[in-house]
């Protein structure tokens, strides 16, 4: 594939319940998790809806964004940037005012992994929510797939394949990448967040994963992997 990398913005995003616990939800939510929960469980698994609550996260009705980090390709070095911290609405109008100004022609694209099923869904929902106008980049409304700036990692390496999902870490391993998942996991974001309340430790586990879907790119382009010293960190 012949892909400009100066004008893709490479990123991925962390999300936590909306709140701490089933029982902090106000008594509207509650119900309607409840009916949510339901659709979850597997045939004859006997899970309460408040125990199911931990998945909320995913759920960008249930959910919110507490990070997005985001990788750009400047000459020969990766710089990074993250939007984090717990006034979800503060970031994503701080994200959403830089994709108005720098990625606003149709020749730039976003990149993540499982992005377009995740990532870009999501972030335009949360800001929806949020009353915050969504980027031109992220509207999709009317058009066909194909005519969309998105890049999913994922999806290149499906060739069609539409049964399974393939994680990045998995990616990552098989292409001798070196693996972003040397502290924490996904599933462990929300306890971090809200047991530790540590953002700090969050927002360097997204920027790894940042810094893994741009290596798995060079690999799928039969390129080198940036090396370290070329891998600019920030905020």
């Amino acid at each position: 594939m012949n892909i400009d990398f100066s004008k893709i913005l490479f990123l991925d995003i962390e999300t936590v319940s909306h709140e701490k616990s089933y029982d902090d939800l106000s008594e509207r939510m509650q119900h309607l998790w409840d009916k949510k929960a339901n659709y979850l469980l597997k045939p004859g698994e006997e899970t309460s809806p408040k125990d199911l609550y931990e998945r909320a996260a995913i759920y960008a009705e249930f959910g919110k964004i507490i990070c997005i980090s985001v990788g750009f390709i400047n000459g020969n070095r990766l710089r990074l940037k993250s939007f984090y911290g717990h006034d979800e609405k503060t970031l994503l109008i701080d994200f959403a005012n830089m994709l108005n100004q720098f990625y606003f022609n149709p020749e730039f694209m976003l990149c993540a992994h499982n992005g377009k099923e995740f990532d870009f869904p999501y972030i335009a929902r949360r800001m929806m929510i949020n009353q915050i106008e969504v980027p031109k980049i992220l509207q999709v409304a009317g058009r066909k797939p194909w005519e969309t700036n998105f890049i999913d990692t994922m999806e290149f390496w499906k060739f069609g394949d539409y049964k399974n999902y393939t994680s990045l870490d998995l990616l990552c391993a098989v292409f001798d990448i070196p693996t972003p998942k040397d502290d924490i996991n996904g599933s462990q974001v929300g306890q971090v967040y809200w047991e530790e309340n540590d953002l700090e430790r969050i927002k360097t586990y997204c920027q790894k994963d940042v810094v893994a879907i741009v290596q798995l790119m060079r690999r799928y382009n039969y390129q080198p992997l940036i090396s370290d010293d070329c891998i600019d960190y920030t905020n």
